[in-house]
């Protein structure tokens, strides 16, 4: 018997009216080799769709003004005693058109050919029905490009380049660029090397650059230049890269909305605003006080109070031209370079006296946040950055009383930044003294540079645009609504807001906030808010779990600061298992097998409670509070969804906007309530399967999962049985129920193994690429 093998792969270039978007992935499925006599080797695999490996994932992506050229290079590896040939199959998204397409295999040009999407779903459904594997359900309805590839030898290695070009359409003065990195369920082991690079050149000035997906790193290079990058090492990616940028400065506010309607007991919305407002031509910097604090005690001596005398030099060295500083230091007295605000001219001489410090005695913090508030002008904005080493040990040392001091001194228009550097500092006292005045808490491990770090953030800092911000949503009811409250916005970055809304449709926003004393108002009219039945439901279905990341670390927050209740340990189970995120009281996912439902979400509430009433208080200071303190901080500041944080139990994923669990045999929907809901049957496969598919296509991705699950659609459950054996219906079309042409040639091309009954496919490859 032939070798037989099919290859699907997606590379495509299209132009939308609304956000453009390029979508690429590739799929190898090879059938096993011929049997002697009825006798095989190699047993039967435990996943189908996962038999071949990943080495590396290279994408390089260059955006010219509104053109981007995408370059894929990938090495593939056959672990199989055996060799696999095949085809490739690009499958391309709705209304998408592919144009300059390349690809190479080990450097020698192929040629694909181009399919409609009609004939390329006979493909993707056989393909499932064959196999009895959902995988490939959710790109149902794309077209795609056919073509051939060399063998793969057993043990080799098959290296893929491809490139393609695609024009970015804007709206709103907003682009998406999308690489589906979620190859997780397509390779054999984690990748060694993830790696995305996109330098991005524009005739206008670049203004929002973010990513809801990934942690990047972004490089301005002036205002129309920028490089983006993302690289990762041994990860099986979950989720699609995705960068989201604005080009002009006419568009200051974005709005990114999503509305999940098959989801009745969560029908509210999920909202993100980035925000960069422009600065009117000619209008002068917002003038701005610094104070800089830093902890000279004794325990700072050495290289920690050098590192801090550099970053504070760098910072004076960056002044503003109208901005003016008080700088101090403190152990269990106060020494300053003045005893008032200086103006910028002054900076060398401050430069000269840090240069003469040294570090020694105890530390007395109250003292030295009153003397700053002493010199503190509230008719301009303060941002306070405080350094320290340690605890409170002379002169008042209990927090709350700190904190109640400061409180009583300080005035509104203070920014208050924290560094606490090692592991010998009071968390609580920190955190407590940034959350309450707009500011934030930044903690300098052991092995962490305080030079590198200061220097960084106050580049961050350095030019605020608009202080003392407010959002008013007009007639539109919003809530939950993080950070809270607003920070202030500085040149070349952008503050992202996320929260939830009610109804949706088109409000005009108004953003307000003081410039150089004077309060200004900016209104952006007609912004369009999800109803969930505008045909885009899934083109920002990353947004629930931003929110809801963002939501717990709020939650934690308050618990450990202000003391734990049970409404709160409630609202974090709820969510924490509702949106599949790692949180204290949720942990134990991997092992619990009662977690869903209303009645067992409320035990596990009461359980957290009596065990915190049973422990002593958790210690504010140490490495465990630091580590605790700043993941707290990372999950409040979130800008993207986190990876799936359990992945290599394979008991916990995420679908688009749905978790679900693994439980007796089966992915289980975490909206699903064994008390509240009854089940409704569906086979696999069978006409009802694809008319739920076809019904919902906002649940595709999660269908995909499995054969075997129970999804939770506008408040009913539906469970989907595999009974193991030959279903009797074929695929469901949106005319009728039929298999094409193009279904009769992969039937010859895919033969069924006589080893293996029912196995036609021993692995398959996808590589992901894509632009929106």
């Amino acid at each position: 018997m032939k070798k037989a093998a099919l290859i699907v792969f997606v590379s495509m270039f299209f132009l939308f009216q609304k956000v453009s978007t390029v979508f690429a992935d590739g799929i190898i499925i090879p059938e096993p080799p011929p049997c002697e006599d009825g006798w095989c080797p190699w047993p039967e695999p435990e996943h189908p769709m996962r038999q071949l490996e990943i080495r590396y994932h290279h994408v390089d992506v260059e955006i010219i003004n509104q053109i981007a050229t995408v370059h894929v290079d990938q090495v593939f590896y056959n672990p199989n005693k055996y060799e696999i040939d095949g085809q490739y199959i690009f499958p391309i998204p709705k209304d998408a058109s592919v144009d300059e397409f390349i690809m190479w295999m080990d450097n020698e040009p192929i040629k694909g050919k181009i399919m409609d999407a009609d004939e390329a779903r006979d493909i993707y459904e056989e393909i499932v029905y064959q196999l009895k594997d959902p995988a490939l359900l959710e790109y149902v309805g794309q077209g795609a490009v056919q073509a051939s590839i060399y063998p793969i030898p057993a043990g080799g290695e098959q290296r893929i380049e491809l490139e393609y070009t695609q024009v970015l359409t804007v709206e709103n003065g907003l682009l998406d660029f999308v690489y589906p990195l979620n190859t997780e369920k397509f390779s054999l082991k984690p990748l060694q090397d993830v790696e995305v690079n996109v330098e991005i050149q524009s005739e206008q000035a670049l203004r929002a650059i973010y990513s809801p997906s990934h942690v990047i790193n972004i490089h301005k290079k002036g205002s129309y230049q920028a490089d983006i990058s993302y690289q990762e090492e041994d990860v099986l990616p979950d989720q699609d890269f995705k960068i989201l940028f604005s080009m002009g400065e006419d568009q200051a506010v974005h709005l990114l909305s999503y509305m999940d309607d098959t989801d009745e007991s969560n029908a509210d919305g999920y909202f993100m605003l980035l925000l960069a407002p422009p600065i009117e031509t000619g209008e002068p910097a917002v003038e701005k006080d610094i104070v800089l604090i830093m902890d000279r005690s004794g325990s700072m001596e050495g290289e920690k109070f050098l590192q801090a005398q550099e970053a504070a030099k760098s910072i004076l060295n960056r002044l503003n031209e109208d901005d003016r500083f008080y700088i101090s230091v403190f152990s269990d007295r106060v020494m300053s370079f003045e005893n008032r605000m200086r103006d910028v001219n002054q900076a060398n001489d401050a430069i000269s006296w840090i240069d003469h410090q040294s570090a020694s005695g105890s530390t007395d913090i109250n003292l030295a946040l009153l003397d700053a508030l002493s010199v503190v002008d509230d008719e301009r904005p303060t941002y306070v950055i405080f350094l320290t080493d340690g605890l409170p040990t002379a002169g008042e040392v209990e927090t709350d009383a700190i904190l109640l001091n400061f409180a009583q001194e300080v005035p509104d228009n203070v920014r208050f930044f924290s560094f606490g550097v090692g592991y010998d500092v009071d968390t609580n006292l920190l955190d407590s003294l940034s959350q309450e005045n707009h500011g934030s808490s930044t903690y300098v491990k052991p092995d962490m540079q305080i030079d590198e770090i200061l220097s960084g953030f106050y580049e961050k800092i350095s030019s605020p645009v608009l202080t003392d911000l407010d959002l008013d949503f007009g007639n539109m009811t919003e809530y939950d609504m993080y950070p809270s409250p607003l920070p202030d916005l500085f040149a070349g970055n952008q503050v992202i807001v996320t929260g939830r809304y009610k109804q949706g449709g088109k409000i005009n926003l108004t953003l307000s906030g003081e410039v150089n004393g004077k309060r200004e108002e900016m209104m952006y009219r007609g912004l369009r808010f999800s109803q969930g039945d505008d045909g885009e439901t899934t083109q920002f279905d990353m947004l629930p779990r931003i929110w809801a990341t963002r939501k717990i670390g709020y939650l934690l927050r308050e618990i450990r600061l202000n003391g734990m209740n049970e409404e709160l340990i409630e609202q974090v189970i709820q969510i924490s298992v509702r949106y599949g995120i790692v949180t204290p009281y949720t942990s134990y996912l991997v092992e619990e097998p009662h977690v869903l439902g209303v009645e067992n979400q409320q035990n596990l509430a009461d359980e957290a409670m009596k065990n915190y009433e049973l422990m002593p208080s958790a210690s504010a200071f140490g490495a465990e509070a630091v580590d605790r303190a700043a993941e707290e901080g990372a999950l409040s500041d979130a800008q993207s969804a986190p990876q799936t944080w359990i992945e290599e139990h394979e008991t916990v994923k995420i679908a688009g906007n749905r978790t679900f669990l693994w439980q007796d045999d089966q992915w289980v929907d975490t909206l699903y309530d064994a008390e509240a809901m009854k089940l409704k049957s569906i086979s696999f496969l069978s006409n009802e399967y694809y008319k739920l598919m076809q019904d919902y296509p906002e649940i595709q991705k999660s269908l995909a999962l499995g054969s075997h699950m129970i999804i939770v659609i506008d408040g009913k459950a539906y469970q989907i049985l595999d009974s193991g054996k030959e279903v009797s219906v074929i695929p469901y079309s949106e005319n009728e129920s039929r298999f094409s042409s193009s279904t009769t040639k992969l039937k010859n091309m895919v033969t069924r193994s006589t080893c293996f009954p029912g196995i036609a496919i021993l692995g398959v490859l996808i590589l992901f690429f894509s632009l929106r």
